[in-house]
């Protein structure tokens, strides 16, 4: 093996077509037909008569679901609408804000600041404190700063979780809240 893929096989789903489906009888639908369960063959002969492929979109099914239809243009509209859905999903993005168990005031503000600006973006921001060393055993002034924290935040974003110590780490996560009120 050279270490290349065959690219053809790995485009589009894979659906089986004409004589690849194996089974006695299939439901048959499509664009000028009407839908009607036929045996393999007469789906076959069907399809030829009107110069398209018979493609199984449901093998599932009891009988399976076979659409008499041109395959290129079918998996042409199939990659469109896979496309079209990724363009529409949302993308979250996840910004961190680090502190430490004894962050002073002006840090605190300047951090503050940034979270506001990640907030107004729509991003969400994961606010932790880093404890090191021996600094764990003021893990209560961590959760106090990180409660602090989203309390100043609380016109901009919602609490998601609170805060939650992970090994040297104590987490809260926040999002921004949708709608702004009037």
């Amino acid at each position: 093996m050279n270490g290349f893929r065959d690219r053809k096989e790995d485009k589009g789903p894979k659906l089986r077509i004409n004589e690849q489906i194996r089974v006695p009888f299939v439901r048959v639908v499509g664009e000028n037909v009407e839908p009607a369960v036929l045996s393999h063959r007469d789906a076959l002969k069907l399809a030829e008569e009107l110069g398209v492929d018979l493609v199984e979109i449901s093998p599932k099914a009891d009988p399976p679901v076979c659409k008499l239809v041109d395959y290129q243009k079918h998996l042409y509209q199939l990659k469109r609408k896979q496309k079209e859905m990724k363009a529409n999903s949302v993308k979250t993005v996840v910004k961190e804000i680090r502190f430490g168990p004894q962050t002073d005031e002006h840090d605190y503000n300047f951090k503050l600041k940034h979270a506001q600006n990640f907030l107004e973006e729509g991003s969400k921001v994961k606010a932790y404190v880093f404890f090191k060393g021996r600094s764990i055993v003021f893990n209560e002034q961590g959760q106090i700063l990180l409660l602090r924290f989203a309390q100043d935040l609380e016109n901009l974003a919602k609490v998601e979780s609170l805060p939650k110590l992970e090994g040297k780490r104590m987490i809260m996560m926040l999002s921004p809240k949708s709608a702004k009120k009037k």
